[in-house]
C-alpha cells in the first residue's frame, strides 16, 4: 500500500470499511525539528497502539521510519485503544513520565469520544514531544506545493483541490475565515496554471471608491467622468490573457455586480463612456469570508462565481498541522526557540484569525525571546471578552493556553495548590505564579515557607548530580525529580560546572 511518490510509508492496515476514518499520530513538536510533522496512521479498530520511546516507527516525506526516541519518553507504553464506535481511550504507562492532553495532566485512564478526535487531541509526553492524536480520512501524500503548508487531512484535500481547480479555466470560488490563506490558495492556482508565465493581477473589492469601481474594473473612455482627461485601462484589461483574483468580492459594490455578471456569461465588458464593448480574457478568481448567499448579494452572479468553490479549513480544524506551520512561518533555528509548553498551548487554541493570527503570535514571541523575555501565552494571544481561561479545559481540542487567573491571596492558597502549580507548570516560578494570580516575589516568599519544595542550594551536590543523571541531562526534569524551581537550580548546575 507504498508508493513512494505519493504517500508516506505507514504501518498502514486496510480499515473496516471505506467510509471509516483512520487513526493518526502526528509529531507536532520534538526536540529534534527533522521529526516534526512525521506520522504515525492506522485503521485498525480493537487493537492498542502502543506508543513509547521505541514504537510505533513515525515518516515524513522522503525520510525513513523512526520511533519517537527522545529520552524523556518512558520505555513503557501508552496504550492508545480504538473501539467499535470509533472512541478512543488512553490508558497511561506504568512510569513517571508526565503525560498531558491538552493542557491537563493526566493521572487515570481517558475516554474520547470520536468527534473529539475530529477537533484533533494535543498529546504531550515528558512536557518534550507533543503529539496530535485526530482522524484522517485521506493516506498521507508528499506535499508538491511549499505555500500550502500542512501534513494532515484538510491540507491535503485543499492542496488536491487546488490542482484540481489549476488544470481548467473555470472560475475559482475560495471560501473560508479571515486568514485561511485564501490569497495563498489563487497565487498556487495561477501558479500551477496554463497562465503560470503571465501576470496575477490582485484587486481588493473592499477597497474600490463605489463612484469609481466602475472605471477601476472595466477602465474608462477619456471624458467619460470629471477629471477622465485620457484613456484608462481598468483590471480586466490588465489580466487579460492572465488571472484577475478578486478578493473580499462579497464587499463588490453592488453597482458593478450585474457587470460583473455580464463579464462571467459572456466575456464581454463595455468601459465606462466607450463606444463598443470589448472581450475579456482573464481567467477569474474570487474569494470572500462572507456568506454570499445573503439577500445583499447578487444571486445569479455567485452562481457564475461558483464554478469551482473550494473551502478553506480554519486553523482549529488542523492542529496536527501547528508544528509544521510555525517552522514554515518562523524557520528550524528561530522557530525551535520556543518552549514546547507554549507550543502545547498554540496548538490547543481555536485562533479565529486562523493562520494570519498565528503569524502574528509567532513574530511577537521571536522579539521577546530576543529581548530575553519569556514569552507567556497571554502576551501573545489577545483573548474574547468574557473568556474564562484560568484552568486548562476538559479534553474536547479547546483553548488549553491559560490566561493569567484573578489575583488571588497567599492565605487563599493550600500548600497543595502551590505544589501542583509547580508540578503542573515544569517547576518554572514565573508560569506557576501565572497560573496561581500572583507576582513572582510573593510565589517566592511562600516558596522558601513550603515544606516539600526544595532550595536548590540547600541539597547536597551528589543529589544533584545523581538526579541530572538521570535525567539524560534535562534541567526541567532534574527540577521535578529534586522538587525545586528549575531557574535557580539552573544558575547552580552553571555555578558547579555540571551544565555546558
Amino acid at each position: 500500500m507504498t508508493d513512494n511518490n505519493r504517500t508516506l510509508t505507514s504501518p498502514l492496515s486496510h480499515p473496516d470499511g471505506a467510509d471509516r476514518p483512520l487513526l493518526a499520530l502526528t509529531i507536532v513538536w520534538h526536540p529534534d525539528p527533522e521529526r516534526i510533522g512525521a506520522q504515525f496512521v492506522t485503521g485498525v479498530q480493537g487493537e492498542a497502539v502502543e506508543l513509547s520511546r521505541y514504537a510505533p516507527s513515525f515518516s515524513l516525506a522522503g525520510a525513513d521510519e523512526l520511533p519517537l526516541g527522545h529520552m524523556g519518553i518512558s520505555r513503557e507504553p501508552l496504550r492508545i485503544v480504538r473501539d467499535a464506535l470509533d472512541g478512543v481511550s488512553l490508558h497511561l504507562p506504568d512510569s513517571r513520565m508526565v503525560v498531558e492532553l491538552n493542557g491537563r495532566q493526566l493521572h487515570d485512564k481517558v475516554s474520547l469520544a470520536a468527534d473529539q478526535l475530529r477537533d484533533g487531541q494535543i498529546l504531550a509526553l515528558g512536557r518534550a514531544v507533543l503529539l496530535c492524536l485526530h482522524w484522517m480520512t485521506v493516506l498521507p501524500k508528499r506535499n508538491r506545493m511549499p505555500a500550502l503548508v500542512g501534513v494532515g487531512s484538510a491540507a491535503i484535500a485543499l492542496r488536491d483541490q487546488v490542482a484540481m481547480a489549476a488544470s481548467n479555466e473555470m472560475p475559482v470560488l475560495l471560501l473560508g475565515e479571515t486568514g485561511t490563506g485564501k490569497e495563498i490558495a489563487a497565487r498556487a492556482i495561477h501558479a500551477l496554471g496554463r497562465r503560470a508565465t503571465a501576470r496575477l493581477v490582485t484587486v481588493n473589492m473592499a477597497a474600490l471608491n463605489e463612484s469609481l469601481a466602475c472605471a477601476d474594473l472595466f477602465g474608462a473612455a477619456k471624458g467619460a467622468y470629471t477629471g477622465a482627461q485620457a484613456e484608462r485601462k481598468g483590471w480586466f484589461a490588465e489580466a487579460d490573457g492572465a488571472t484577475l483574483f478578486l478578493d473580499e468580492i462579497g464587499n463588490a459594490p453592488a453597482g458593478v455586480q450585474p457587470m460583473l455578471l455580464r463579464v462571467l456569461e459572456g466575456g464581454d465588458y463595455r468601459p465606462l463612456g466607450a463606444a463598443q464593448d470589448r472581450h475579456a480574457t482573464a481567467r477569474l478568481i474570487a474569494a470572500t469570508d462572507q456568506q454570499l448567499d445573503a439577500a445583499g448579494f447578487n444571486q445569479a452572479l455567485l452562481r457564475r462565481l461558483e464554478g469551482f468553490v473550494i473551502q478553506l479549513p480554519p486553523l482549529r480544524a488542523r492542529r496536527e498541522d501547528m508544528g509544521v506551520l510555525i517552522l514554515h512561518v518562523l524557520g528550524k533555528e528561530a522557530g525551535m526557540r520556543l518552549p514546547c509548553a507554549l507550543v502545547a498551548q498554540l496548538a490547543c487554541y481555536d485562533w479565529p484569525g486562523n493562520i494570519r493570527q498565528l503569524v502574528h503570535a509567532l513574530q511577537r514571541a521571536i522579539l521577546m525571546l530576543d529581548a530575553g523575555a519569556l514569552p507567556q501565552f497571554e502576551q501573545l494571544v489577545r483573548l474574547p471578552a468574557g473568556r474564562s481561561a484560568g484552568a486548562p479545559p476538559e479534553p474536547s481540542g479547546q483553548l488549553a493556553g491559560q490566561a493569567p487567573q484573578a489575583r488571588r491571596k497567599p492565605s487563599q492558597l493550600s500548600e497543595a495548590d502551590i505544589f501542583n502549580a509547580m508540578a503542573q507548570h515544569a517547576w518554572t516560578i514565573q508560569s506557576a505564579a501565572l497560573s496561581l494570580g500572583m507576582s513572582r516575589p510573593t510565589l517566592y516568599k511562600l516558596l522558601e515557607r513550603h515544606p516539600d519544595i526544595r532550595r536548590a542550594d540547600h541539597i547536597a551536590v551528589d543529589e544533584i548530580r545523581r538526579a541530572l543523571a538521570a535525567s539524560h541531562g534535562n534541567v526541567a526534569r532534574c527540577a521535578a525529580l529534586l522538587k525545586t524551581p528549575t531557574e535557580p537550580l539552573r544558575r547552580l548546575l552553571h555555578k558547579l560546572e555540571l551544565l555546558a
